[in-house]
Formats: C-alpha cells, sequence, structure tokens
C-alpha cells in the first residue's frame, strides 16, 4: 500500500507540473471581470423587472429567474472561496463576503470550511461534512432505528429531488449557527451582511407585493435556488465510491475515484458552473474555471494511465446513477 502511495503521489507530482507549466493555474483577470460584471448586471436587471412587474402573479416569473441567478453568484463566490479570481486571498476572501453574505444571504466563512473539509476528504465517511446531505451511506443505513430518520431512508430515491427544495434553508441554519457559536469580529461582519440582506431583501418583496403574493414569490424564489444548486452540485460525488474513514490511498486516487465529470459543451458548463468538470476540479481545486476544459485531456490522459479510473457521464446519467446508489442503499434498512 505505501509503494503504490508513493507512486501516485510521484506520477501526481510530474502532471502537476505539466498542469503548470502549460500555465493552465494561471489567473485569469479578463474573464472573471466580464463573468461578474454579467452575473451582478443580470441579478439587478432581475430586481428591476420585479419593481417594474409590481404586484402581480407575474413576478413568480421574476422570482424563478432570481432563483437562477442566486445559483450564478454561489458558483462566483465557490470560485472565490479556492481562490481560483484574485491572486490576493484577501481579495477573494472579500468578494466572497459580498456575493455570499450580502448578495444572496449565506455565511461564505462557514461555507469555506465545510467545503474545504469536504475537498480533503471527499466521500469519507466520518470526514466529509457532506455525506449525509440527501444520501445514507451503508455504513451508517444498517444502524437506523425507527423514527424519521429511519422513513427518510427508506423513501430516500423517492425524496432526492423534493428534498433539495429544503437546501437553503439547510445552508441558511448551518450558516447562522456557526456564527453564533463563533463571536469574534469576522462573524460578526458576516452577521451583519446577512442581517443587511434579509432586512433589504423582505423590505423590497413586502413593499411590492401583498403578503399572499409576497410569500409566494419567496417561496418560488428560495425553491428555484435550492433545486438549481441541489442538482448543480449532486452529479459531483452522489453515488459514486464511498470510502471508509480509516481507509488510506494517494491524493490523486482520494480524489478521482469519489468524482463524477457530467459531459457537456458550453452551455452544460455555463449551467453547472464549472462543476461539470469535477475531476480536474478536485486535483487542482485553485485552477480558474475557465482553464478546466483546456486541462481535461491531460487529467484524462493521466487518471486512464494511472488506473485510476475516469468516470463521465450525462446530467441525467449522473442523476440515474445517484438514484440507483440510493436504491441499493435502501436495501441496508430492513
Amino acid at each position: 500500500m505505501g509503494t503504490a502511495t508513493a507512486s501516485g503521489t510521484g506520477d501526481f507530482r510530474a502532471l502537476a507540473l505539466q498542469i503548470r507549466d502549460a500555465g493552465l493555474l494561471g489567473r485569469r483577470p479578463g474573464y472573471y471581470s466580464v463573468k461578474i460584471v454579467l452575473t451582478v448586471a443580470a441579478f439587478m436587471a432581475g430586481w428591476a423587472a420585479f419593481v417594474i412587474v409590481g404586484n402581480a402573479w407575474a413576478t413568480l416569473g421574476v422570482a424563478a429567474f432570481l432563483g437562477v441567478m442566486f445559483t450564478q453568484l454561489g458558483f462566483v463566490g465557490h470560485d472565490a472561496g479556492h481562490q481560483q479570481i484574485f491572486r490576493s486571498r484577501r481579495a477573494n476572501w472579500l468578494l466572497g463576503l459580498v456575493v455570499g453574505n450580502a448578495l444572496i444571504g449565506l455565511s461564505f466563512g462557514w461555507w469555506v470550511s465545510k467545503h474545504s473539509a469536504h475537498h480533503a476528504h471527499p466521500n469519507q465517511v466520518g470526514l466529509d461534512p457532506d455525506i449525509g446531505e440527501g444520501i445514507v451511506v451503508p455504513t451508517c443505513a444498517a444502524g437506523l432505528r425507527g423514527g424519521l430518520t429511519r422513513v427518510l431512508a427508506r423513501w430516500q430515491p423517492e425524496l432526492f429531488f423534493p428534498l433539495m427544495l429544503l437546501r437553503s434553508t439547510g445552508l441558511h441554519v448551518s450558516g447562522i449557527q456557526k456564527l453564533l457559536r463563533h463571536r469574534g469580529r469576522g462573524a460578526a461582519v458576516e452577521g451583519l451582511l446577512m442581517a443587511g440582506h434579509a432586512a433589504l431583501y423582505l423590505t423590497v418583496v413586502l413593499w411590492v407585493l401583498s403578503p399572499l403574493r409576497a410569500l409566494a414569490f419567496v417561496a418560488v424564489q428560495q425553491g428555484v435556488f435550492s433545486l438549481y444548486l441541489g442538482c448543480s452540485f449532486a452529479p459531483n460525488h452522489k453515488g459514486m465510491p464511498i470510502i471508509e474513514g480509516d481507509a488510506e490511498m494517494s491524493f490523486a486516487r482520494r480524489q478521482v475515484t469519489t468524482a463524477r465529470n457530467v459531459a457537456g459543451g458550453r452551455f452544460t458548463n455555463l449551467m453547472l458552473g464549472g462543476l461539470n468538470y469535477q475531476i480536474e476540479h478536485h486535483l487542482f481545486p485553485t485552477m480558474p474555471r475557465p482553464n478546466l476544459a483546456r486541462a481535461q485531456s491531460i487529467i484524462r490522459a493521466f487518471c486512464i494511465e494511472s488506473d485510476l479510473g475516469y468516470c463521465e457521464d450525462s446530467l441525467v446519467g449522473s442523476y440515474r446513477q445517484a438514484v440507483r446508489h440510493l436504491r441499493a442503499v435502501t436495501a441496508y434498512v430492513s
């Protein structure tokens, strides 16, 4: 095991040098300048349309659009959290706070900590915080005992997509809980930004819409945001191999065998925020989003030559794999 790990490490170092020499780790300021400006402009245009349409049920269409834009802003925050946009860690952090806390209303600091743990131990029981979000792994499923948890476990294939509608709620709650536990200066700044977001969001919605329409608007906007966000992240690891908590393996094998790419062109890349290149992203998390496609051929060749495999499927196919895995897991819940 030790020899294989050392060999894998050496091979990955050669790959890392090849990627660096190809300039694929360099920042892309031009791309991100255009991307951020257009995304924020579309976000603001959505709110302008909301005010123009006014107190009418047609605003539910605007709500759906804003749900999409919340997710697109989330992709920008994801890239900032991985230090992909600016050379300065501080600049990336400030952008993340603006996008995450101020515009979306989620705790950027909490998410970065959680997501970093996921990248360090993807799909590893007890170490990956994403294990358990909409999925019960076999190790845990056999020990379930009664109650709501057992019911959810037995019906998780059918609830896979419906439960995604609650994803943003879970992110909001978890972020707030983290800020309440850590009362330092950073937590205070994040809390103020999130409170400002909530106050402005609710003020605008209730100012324009009647209470019933306001409730429907919030439900649609947050529902679309949750579903889109969940459907964007679900193909990455759901249904891929689960690593036991005490397992040891090389960095490259750990990252590649637990990740799945989504095949597609520029539209897929736009709609999934670059997450469709999950293998490339996990091997080189600081690689800017527009460089992932250029790195794919190099990394795919490395994975195949190193006998790591290279899982890639269509978007629909990836969902089928995830649901098929959940159906297999329910066999452990008797």
